[in-house]
């Protein structure tokens, strides 16, 4: 019986399936929180505008991009660790690539493991903050004037810190395997 490489055990096949599913899903968050730039970019230039020409300021906008940057970070950190994109500082890593692929191995899973528990930890502190925000019916704003949840924020806090985590996670057996930990492989 001879072994053809074009096929792959359905495990694989599933294994494979779930990153490629991951990686959209990242892509996804991190598109929406583009969208979220632009909207927010048009909210600060409509209120601009509204001050200086019409004397009609729009209420709240500045407190809303406030709340807004962490949610947009938090929506874009997934992708970026998918893509490799995460602000590192590589030069060691440069410099023992010919000399030991072996230890380039070792600090790449070790990068990823630092990051996934970084992310996890933060998910952790970042939880009771969100429930204490959802029960207690948080907000920011003026009272009668205009009232923004915070909930919503602090749960992309969250949700980000949960996909990085595990981004991290799914780029370790390819660090191990490569010494890369800059994307997950499809």
């Amino acid at each position: 019986m001879s072994h053809d490489d074009s096929v792959s055990p359905p495990a694989v096949d599933a294994v494979r399936g779930g990153r490629l599913l991951f990686r959209r899903v990242a892509n996804v968050l991190a598109a929406i929180g583009t969208v979220w730039i632009f909207f927010l970019m048009f909210l600060v230039v409509a209120d601009v505008v509204g001050r200086k020409f019409l004397n009609r300021p729009i209420t709240g906008v500045a407190e809303f991009a406030a709340q807004s940057v962490s949610g947009i970070v938090f929506l874009h950190l997934a992708a970026a660790i998918i893509a490799g994109k995460m602000t590192r500082s590589d030069f060691v890593i440069r410099l023992l690539e010919t000399r030991s692929p072996a230890a380039v191995r070792v600090l790449e899973t070790c990068y990823a493991l630092v990051g996934a528990l970084v992310f996890a930890f933060l998910a952790t502190i970042a939880w009771p903050e969100w429930r204490a925000a959802w029960s207690s019916n948080e907000y920011f704003g003026v009272q009668g004037v205009y009232m923004i949840p915070t909930w919503p924020f602090r749960g992309l806090i969250v949700l980000g810190s949960l996909m990085a985590t595990l981004a991290y996670l799914v780029s370790m057996p390819r660090a191990l395997r490569s010494g890369a930990s800059d994307g997950v492989a499809p």
